[in-house]
């Protein structure tokens, strides 16, 4: 059997070494209510080529992006990745048995995290920055734990609209730690850190002096959270942080139905020891010829476990390397023009919706986000607009509605949504 290869002998005895009677053994400490009640809604076994005809079915069921309208956001962002970028990662220099332990046969791979670093703390306006996390969320969250770990507290004050997965994924991470404190009240003496995220969930970009007064105040840590990297190309680079995170999955990393995502992380160089993550850095080798190496690896399978600053496995290397091609593609002007083009692309999005009867945009500023409001509940009209063949944004509470728009975002899609608006506002 193509699908499940294991003989019925080779079942029984798994299932003998195991002690288990039966497979239903296996799920006996599941609900009864939790199973399936009779035959899944799938055709009994086919050849590949059937199967395969079924499985694209069920794809094309999707509102695909590349398809249709498509003013999604909230955190994951549809933008266009050069067919060079596919082309260059898939070379074998930068091939590398699981992760780069090994700088002798790992240069590719090592220089390529090196330029990664490099962009990454240009960007953001840091010092030193590592060689990428899992993804924003996480990245979010260990910020939280190294800014604790440097200011020995445990409060943790968010400064404004963190996005609710961030939010979600914070506060399972502090649920390990005895008294650990996760807020939106004010800043004192206890707080380890204010996090604030910019541009916040509803697209609203933040300066950072207020914040910042507060934390030299307190003596917490400002961590600035950036959900959609792309916008560091318009905005001021957050120096005033300690602790610069976010997303960035903008720049070469296809959406992919959610993951996986790449996560950035960058710091002053004081705080380089208390970093998560490894780092990799150049040096020079005995004959003088330039090489790179990994520098910092501040994690358990390398050091004490009790000293480690996280237990992050590894980093996101094939994102960060699809990143750092893209990036070198894009160049400096490239980048800050791409900026440009998707807070074009939102501009015209939020003139053309607000001209439609009941629409009303919330943000006085944004990059290429903003939230609007609608005479009828969001989720109705999310709903209505993908029976119309559009991915109408992301449903906020009760008539809230969060749209997108970035380089991929044409004329015809904004007249497609409007025209859409006005007969589902109706």
């Amino acid at each position: 059997m193509r699908y499940l290869p294991q003989t019925k002998n080779s079942r029984a005895a798994m299932l003998e070494a195991v002690g288990a009677s039966s497979i239903d053994d296996l799920y006996r400490d599941i609900p009864k209510s939790a199973f399936v009640d009779g035959k899944l809604n799938l055709p009994d076994h086919k050849g590949e080529l059937e199967v395969e005809r079924i499985l694209g079915g069920y794809a094309n069921e999707n509102l695909s992006a590349a398809n249709v309208p498509f003013f999604l956001g909230a955190g994951v962002y549809y933008h266009h990745i050069p067919s060079t970028v596919d082309h260059v990662i898939q070379r074998s220099e930068y091939l590398t048995a699981y992760t780069p332990y090994q700088p002798e046969i790992a240069q590719g791979t090592l220089q390529a995290l090196f330029e990664f670093q490099t962009f990454v703390a240009k960007l953001t306006g840091q010092e030193v920055a590592n060689a990428s996390m899992y993804d924003g969320a996480t990245a979010t969250a260990e910020a939280a734990l190294m800014a604790m770990r440097v200011t020995k507290r445990k409060k943790i004050v968010v400064g404004n609209a963190l996005h609710p997965d961030y939010r979600a994924v914070l506060k399972t991470y502090l649920g390990n730690f005895e008294g650990c404190a996760l807020t939106d009240g004010e800043p004192d003496n206890e707080t380890a850190c204010v996090i604030v995220q910019s541009p916040d969930f509803y697209g609203a970009p933040h300066k950072y002096e207020t914040f910042r007064k507060i934390c030299n105040e307190t003596g917490a840590l400002l961590v600035v959270v950036v959900n959609e990297i792309v916008s560091l190309g318009l905005l001021p680079a957050p120096v005033e942080a300690d602790i610069v995170c976010g997303e960035a999955q903008s720049i070469g990393v296809a959406m992919s139905f959610g993951g996986p995502h790449l996560g950035f992380f960058a710091c002053r160089e004081k705080f380089i020891r208390q970093m998560p993550g490894r780092l990799c850095g150049m040096t020079e080798d005995a004959d003088g010829k330039r090489g790179f190496v990994l520098t910092l690896s501040t994690r358990e399978q390398h050091i004490r476990r009790e000293k480690a600053t996280s237990n992050i496995c590894t980093n996101q290397g094939l994102c960060a390397l699809a990143f750092t091609v893209h990036m070198s593609l894009l160049g400096e002007n490239g980048f800050k023009r791409l900026a440009r083009l998707n807070h074009e692309a939102a501009c015209k999005l939020a003139d053309a919706v607000v001209k439609v009867s009941g629409v009303s945009v919330r943000n006085e500023c944004f990059f290429n986000e903003f939230a609007v409001d609608l005479p009828k509940p969001s989720k109705d009209v999310v709903e209505a607009l993908a029976q119309r063949g559009i991915v109408g944004g992301y449903a906020l509470e009760g008539n809230g509605l969060l749209l997108c728009a970035t380089e991929m975002t044409t004329d015809e899609d904004i007249a497609a949504l409007v025209s859409a608006l006005k007969e589902v506002l109706v």
